[in-house]
């Protein structure tokens, strides 16, 4: 029967976790956080890392919409975190899937949180998500999303903000909401935009349409790498497409300097 360890440590936020150790070759995270539902403070798992092999799987857990309030924004962080510490104590090459459970990957900010008041709420939930971009821009090995439901508004941004998207093909679509709800989106969200997707029309189609964009039609114009079957099938795909990657024993650092320096001169150079 392989040794567990647990420690329990605080972290981001409001969110802290516990890591678990089994044996030398798996490691777990399960992520906590205080979220507020009004008048109430509720405590919650809200994302777990495994590691299979060489690959450190970040999921969102629950079957709810997985809003991006500040719980769960500091969830995701502290996970990320977690993964790079642990990374670079074991040492060698690796790389990062983010997925979710339920039929949504992230259906975008709490938008009925931030309604209550007060009327900061927006700009923190944005910032929040902008330092959760610029963990994944420096993170040190490549990141892969696993789009295993409906990804929309902010959600979608922060799919398409990971180096790989692997996304389902039963279910589920890509959809920039913001026209339609009337939320501006950010210079600093823009940008990325910007430097992710590089084809005008599929950038005028997803920002100034509202256009919600299947698997197959999300392949089609570059904005998913690979479309697949259902969630399982997703997933899969996702960790086997990072254990090729993670065994190109790419230096870290290296990886995330250039990734860095490529966001920059395309967001610069971009109309």
């Amino acid at each position: 029967m392989p040794s567990q360890q647990l420690i329990r440590t605080n972290c981001v936020g409001a969110a802290w976790f516990e890591y678990i150790t089994v044996a030398a070759t798996s490691t777990v995270f399960v992520i906590h956080g205080r979220s507020r539902d009004h008048s109430q403070v509720v405590m919650a798992e809200m994302c777990r890392v495994e590691k299979r092999g060489r690959v450190y799987l970040l999921t969102l857990t629950g079957t709810d919409e997985h809003r991006l309030n500040p719980a769960l924004l500091d969830a995701i962080r502290s996970a990320l975190a977690g993964v790079r510490s642990d990374a670079a104590a074991s040492g060698g090459s690796a790389a990062l899937v983010v997925a979710a459970e339920g039929k949504f990957f992230s259906n975008g900010f709490d938008l009925a949180w931030a309604r209550v008041s007060p009327s900061d709420r927006v700009p923190l939930m944005v910032s929040a998500l902008q330092r959760i971009i610029a963990d994944l821009l420096s993170f040190p090995m490549p990141t892969i999303a696993a789009v295993t439901g409906h990804a929309a508004a902010a959600g979608c941004f922060l799919a398409l903000s990971h180096d790989y998207v692997v996304m389902r093909t039963d279910r589920g679509f890509l959809y920039m909401s913001e026209i339609d709800i009337g939320v501006p989106i950010t210079e600093n969200i823009m940008a990325v935009l910007r430097a992710k997707i590089a084809d005008p029309r599929t950038r005028r189609d997803l920002l100034l349409r509202g256009k919600r964009m299947t698997a197959a039609e999300a392949t089609a114009r570059g904005l998913v790498d690979r479309s697949v079957g259902g969630a399982a099938e997703t997933v899969e795909a996702a960790v086997a497409m990072g254990e090729e990657l993670a065994a190109r024993n790419w230096d870290g650092e290296v990886y995330a300097s250039i990734r860095k320096g490529r966001f920059v001169r395309r967001a610069e150079g971009s109309g």
